[in-house]
């Protein structure tokens, strides 16, 4: 902790360093860039390059430029560890990003190669409650706000039975807890509670417990694949409840695999703002930076949620000075409290590595369309 003390403390001479010193920032990732998770890790990426492309070399970069290298583990968990191992070798990043995957995280926490390697991972995809933990860093809300924000708005349109589908594996105890106490506060109850194997779609008992318990509302959390073939199979059963996904079901993912009738009417947590509308400034960001490179990757909540870690990797980077460090990019983010990546907070401390408390709900309308 010492080393990240006196890294904080050299973050005080940024300003004073010129442009011509500034340094190239190897950003890695590892993600599903083939698989069922695909879309979602490629669209992931697409948003990171497109800032890093877009503000490379400048002022706001602090000079520096920025390098993202990403590789593939299928979204298969015995993979990430592996894959993350060669990249540091191989590319030596200054920073992890974009890591998709319950196990894959967990596996790569328990490895010790962040601690050992001194490197932050920031921004991250999963479905559990995770402890705040050194060197990982995520720029979106935690699971436990996604479940308090769809437990609270169930209570206000008076649905207090609730059917909770999630992926089985060691986060689900604290899951089913957390579950168990938003619905407490919010007077309802969790009647049915349906697992699914880990890193894969077999949904098929899960189905077979919410038809048998009829609730009035299904809590989905689960990957996309999981929550389209859950969706499908439950509305073909004649299962009426209505459905929530926590924003891991990735809303396009399942666009693509579901017809419009069987999307009706489901709502979705989203943990950053709506990419469609530019109504919030960094919104307009990403549209307006879209355009200018012709992006050929779809506008996606997947893409967004790239683009603001990027945002967050390029301001730590960009206070350190001419010499960013990995050890000064855990420092400077300890120290990014209340930093606004345009009308989307981000606040990390010492202790506090859950960056962002924006949740929102999608509704899918009768027509197919995204509205919140």
């Amino acid at each position: 902790m010492k080393t990240l003390r006196a890294a904080a403390a050299a973050l005080a001479l940024a300003a004073a360093i010129p442009l011509a010193h500034a340094a190239q920032v190897v950003v890695g990732q590892v993600a599903p860039l083939t698989g069922r998770e695909s879309a979602a890790g490629r669209a992931y990426a697409a948003g990171m390059q497109l800032y890093f492309n877009a503000v490379s070399g400048s002022a706001a970069a602090g000079g520096h430029s920025f390098k993202l290298v990403s590789r593939d583990d299928g979204g298969r968990a015995e993979d990430t560890v592996g894959a993350t191992r060669s990249l540091l070798a191989e590319d030596k990043p200054l920073v992890l990003a974009g890591y998709f995957g319950n196990r894959n995280v967990a596996d790569l926490v328990q490895s010790g190669v962040l601690e050992k390697e001194r490197i932050a991972l920031v921004g991250y995809r999963l479905a559990e409650i995770r402890p705040e933990t050194p060197w990982v860093y995520n720029v979106r809300a935690g699971l436990r706000q996604e479940v308090d924000k769809l437990t609270e708005h169930l209570a206000t349109i008076g649905i207090t039975r609730l059917g909770l589908v999630y992926e089985d594996g060691p986060g689900a105890a604290a899951l089913l807890a957390a579950a168990d106490e938003s619905a407490a506060r919010a007077k309802a109850r969790v009647l049915a509670k349906a697992p699914y194997a880990a890193g894969g779609n077999n949904v098929t008992a899960a189905v077979d417990a919410m038809l048998k318990a009829s609730p009035q509302a299904v809590i989905l959390v689960a990957t996309g694949g999981a929550a389209a073939a859950f969706i499908e199979q439950y509305r073909t059963a004649g299962g009426a409840a209505q459905l929530f996904a926590q924003s891991g079901a990735d809303i396009e993912q399942m666009s693509r695999q579901l017809s419009e009738e069987q999307m009706q009417g489901v709502a979705i947590a989203q943990v950053v703002p709506n990419p469609y509308r530019i109504t919030v400034p960094v919104a307009k960001e990403l549209a307006d930076m879209a355009r200018a490179a012709k992006l050929e990757q779809p506008v996606s909540y997947a893409l967004m949620e790239g683009f603001l870690t990027a945002k967050v990797i390029v301001e730590a980077a960009r206070r350190q000075g001419a010499r960013p460090t990995r050890e000064g990019m855990a420092a400077a983010l300890d120290g990014m409290e209340r930093w606004d990546a345009g009308g989307f907070l981000v606040s990390f401390r010492p202790g506090v590595r859950t960056g962002s408390r924006y949740v929102e709900l999608s509704i899918v309308s009768a027509s197919g369309r995204i509205r919140q």
